[in-house]
């Protein structure tokens, strides 16, 4: 659950903290207070759209910053993807998450501590919260809504089908798309062989091997300069013998160090310091040792070859020449020539390439379209049931005559989507099926069956949403719902059977509800208030708790306008206990 809410700086709030709890929270307040701003705070809190005009001048920043302390199986989700990610988790296992944004429109994410992408908080607030608006009731009035909405009830099971689906759809246009492609630019596509082939050929040829430049490079130099390399080291290795001029009785460089170091040694008793200056000696002669045997490997093995030279040459011009076609160096020859042969199997299009790609988009299209005929079972069943759920909530509603169907019907061929025979007739398949879904209102007996859109006014469609929300509320779903005024155009009788469902929501959900209506908001476990300070110079809103007292005059205030009324507030009264006994389990 979202256990507290702080808000700085956006639109009329100035700096205001919401103390959250379990169960049905409750925002009211005068129009034009700043309910909305709630609503936005929570929005950006969660990943949403900044907006840099509802951000306040002084200071030139909004801040919105949220603890949230969650339960299983959400809490695991959660916390592996923010630790993934860098962050952790307070102490008491909860999540701060922050968010920013300036009056230039820059914006910073925040969560655990961490600065974060913004799109992680979104990641956070799919799993965690989910907001309910009247744009989401013009939103459950598009087809591919109401189709995801029944997809979303079906289940797991359904929802494994869909993207096993939308795989093969997949996989089925990509092979589809590569043959058209393939016999539409057949000429272009060999023409593009051909030259590559060409390529191929030439450095086939060659055959350059990865690094060789370097490494002939190397010994070309070693056989050009081989005279004034055998006489460095010939003189070095004489020196080390003892001199040039030295004879066979004439001590090497070795042996006058071991004499050295002998004569440190025979006083080394006396002072230490000549024993570790011998042992420094001996080290010495070991290493000029070392080198004077590996001057005399070179120098036997340094060989000034002229013919050798000559097929490095020829060698180096025959790599020069790729490289001045195909890549800066050798092994820019050597990747072009992999990914060229990669290009060639992409280019291929002869008859036996064809006919196997042919055969591979049939296989894929059956496979499609018995999946798309799975598919639609699985949602006129799941379409049954939702629609017999949602009536009863209905029923619950002050609409006791009033029921809701779902009519999942074949999409007409020719939409601009491939036609594959689905269930034995033709119907256009997207990558969600072959299924065209409606949800339809049958407002009392003998009425016609019409699409939401036709059949539902302004309230039956906020009372359709909410027990939609209901159904889907007990198939699970994020923790924490937001309902922003979708009881708008709702009143009386009807508005006293919203605040029981949400009430009821509430039981196994964390529900914040911003409303206009006294009925709703006697449901509340905790009531806040927006009100509005016009005392200074600059209008500011802040949020407050009310109980007791302060809450039956708020709810007085929303009944009649007149918080002072004594019988307005006996009316408020009564309405918080009924509203009290029903809450009980």
């Amino acid at each position: 659950m979202l256990e507290e809410l702080r808000i700085t700086g956006l639109g009329v709030i100035e700096d205001t903290t919401l103390p959250l709890t379990r169960g049905m929270n409750v925002i009211t307040g005068e129009t034009g207070a700043g309910k909305t701003m709630v609503v936005t705070g929570l929005g950006l809190l969660f990943g949403g759209r900044a907006d840099a005009g509802r951000v306040r001048a002084d200071p030139g920043r909004a801040v919105v910053e949220g603890r949230l302390r969650l339960q299983e199986p959400t809490a695991t989700v959660v916390h592996a993807r923010i630790a993934e990610a860098g962050a952790e988790t307070d102490d008491d296992g909860s999540v701060l998450l922050s968010r920013t944004v300036t009056v230039e429109g820059r914006s910073r994410a925040h969560v655990g501590g961490r600065s974060m992408p913004v799109s992680m908080l979104g990641e956070v607030g799919e799993q965690v919260v989910a907001v309910h608006g009247q744009s989401d009731q013009l939103r459950l009035l598009r087809p591919a809504e109401q189709r995801a909405a029944l997809d979303r009830f079906a289940g797991p099971e359904h929802e494994k089908l869909l993207d096993t689906l939308r795989e093969a759809h997949a996989q089925w246009r990509r092979v589809e798309d590569d043959l058209n492609d393939r016999r539409r630019n057949a000429r272009e596509r060999s023409q593009e062989a051909d030259l590559l082939r060409l390529g191929l050929d030439e450095i086939t040829r060659v055959d350059p091997q990865p690094g060789e430049d370097d490494e002939l490079k190397a010994e070309a130099q070693r056989l050009e300069h081989a005279e004034g390399l055998r006489v460095a080291a010939q003189v070095a290795h004489q020196v080390l013998a003892g001199g040039v001029d030295a004879g066979d009785d004439t001590p090497d460089t070795v042996g006058l160090l071991g004499t050295a170091r002998r004569t440190l040694e025979a006083q080394a008793g006396v002072d230490r310091a000549l024993g570790e200056l011998a042992a420094r000696l001996e080290e010495a002669a070991t290493l000029i040792g070392d080198v004077d045997a590996e001057l005399s490997g070179y120098l036997a093995m340094l060989d000034a070859d002229p013919a050798r030279l000559q097929v490095i040459y020829e060698r180096r011009a025959a790599l020069r020449s790729l490289t001045r076609k195909y890549a800066d160096d050798v092994d820019g020859v050597v990747a072009w020539a992999e990914r060229a042969r990669g290009r060639l199997t992409e280019l291929d299009t002869s008859d036996e390439l064809l006919d196997e790609l042919d055969r591979e988009r049939l296989r894929l299209a059956g496979e499609v379209a018995e999946l798309a005929e799975r598919l639609s079972a699985s949602r006129r069943q799941a379409a049954g049931r939702f629609a017999d759920e949602v009536t009863v909530e209905l029923a619950g509603l002050a609409m006791p005559h009033a029921r809701i169907e779902v009519a999942v019907l074949p999409r007409p061929a020719g939409r601009g989507e491939s036609t594959l025979t689905v269930g034995g007739a033709e119907a256009a398949v997207g990558p969600d099926g072959a299924d065209e879904v409606e949800l339809r209102l049958l407002a009392h007996p003998g009425a016609p069956s019409l699409p939401l859109q036709r059949g539902a006014s302004g309230g039956e469609l906020s009372r359709v949403m909410l027990a939609i929300e209901v159904v889907f509320a007990g198939a699970g779903g994020p923790p924490t719902l937001v309902f922003d005024e979708v009881d708008a155009g709702v009143g009386g009788q009807a508005a006293v059977e919203i605040g029981r469902r949400l009430a009821r929501l509430a039981r196994s959900h964390q529900v914040l509800v911003v409303t206009h209506l006294p009925q709703v908001a006697a449901f509340a476990d905790r009531h806040l208030v927006v009100a509005k300070d016009t005392g200074g110079a600059v209008t500011t809103s802040g949020v407050r708790v009310v109980e007791d007292t302060e809450r039956a005059r708020e709810l007085a205030r929303m009944l009649a306008g007149l918080p002072d009324s004594d019988l307005g507030i006996a009316h408020a009264e009564e309405l918080l206990a009924v509203a009290a006994r029903e809450r009980r389990p």
